[in-house]
């Protein structure tokens, strides 16, 4: 385990990928231990894990994923993020064009919908979030930290018209995806 710690004060994540060599077995091509860093916004620290360009993805793409700018979600692609909710911190009230799966690896969230409805997802918990307007809320006084993976999704049709994203750093101003 790495003594580096993140800007969240949780221990760094570790990565490991695999790949192919030259004779198409399977290898380990890389492992690492990164942090967590600080957004803009304060609320939050991030770790960009992994993208890809398309969906479905490309394995022969040899791009370390980690590489890519992404934004909160990467057009066409997927994302995997780790973020670190810092204690009595929320996160604006935001929808994206994408299905989200979110793990709650350490601690509780409360996810909250626009008209008000909470729900706390604890350690172990999963959420999915379907292109809906919310906003992520630590209740507690530590670190909420949860595994994301974003995939790329057609705007939802509300009576066959497409509803509006309003991606955090559009609501904010403030580039939230990057590593």
């Amino acid at each position: 385990m790495s003594e580096i710690l993140s800007d969240s004060g949780l221990p760094a994540v570790q990565r490991v990928v695999t790949g192919h060599d030259e004779n198409g077995r399977a290898v380990f091509k890389s492992e690492d231990f990164s942090p967590t860093r600080m957004i803009p916004t304060g609320d939050a620290s991030f770790l960009t894990i992994w993208s890809t360009a398309t969906v479905p993805a490309d394995n022969n793409d040899e791009t370390d994923g980690r590489d890519r700018k992404t934004g909160l979600t990467l057009e066409g692609g997927s994302v995997i993020r780790i973020t670190d909710m810092l204690p009595g911190k929320e996160s604006p009230m935001h929808r994206t064009n994408s299905i989200d799966y979110g793990i709650v690896l350490q601690g509780e969230i409360e996810l909250e919908l626009e008209d008000g409805r909470k729900k706390t997802i604890r350690q172990g918990g999963i959420i999915i979030q379907r292109g809906t307007n919310h906003l992520w809320r630590n209740t507690t006084d530590k670190v909420c930290r949860i595994a994301f993976i974003l995939i790329e999704a057609p705007a939802y049709l509300h009576n066959g018209v497409p509803l509006d994203e309003a991606k955090p750093e559009q609501v904010t101003g403030h580039e939230v995806g990057s590593h």
